[in-house]
């Protein structure tokens, strides 16, 4: 099965605070998933740069095979 949505070492901060670092994940097509964590560990960031409320200072989101 395909990945659907790939996320290879993605990083993110706000102004001087780094936010996110070297997050890596896999959505494969049909996959139901959830983001699990303790507060302040990053899982609001992660989906809004997934999203690009927030911009990537490293590494690359994929949709479908094709950069976003």
């Amino acid at each position: 099965m395909a990945d659907l949505l790939e996320i290879d070492s993605i990083s993110a901060s706000y102004g001087r605070i780094q936010a996110l670092q070297n997050v890596s994940l896999r959505v494969p097509e049909g996959a139901i998933v959830a983001l699990l964590g303790s507060n302040g560990a990053g899982k609001s960031t992660t989906l809004n740069t997934v999203s690009r409320l927030v911009p990537v200072t490293a590494g690359e989101i994929r949709f479908d095979g094709e950069p976003i």
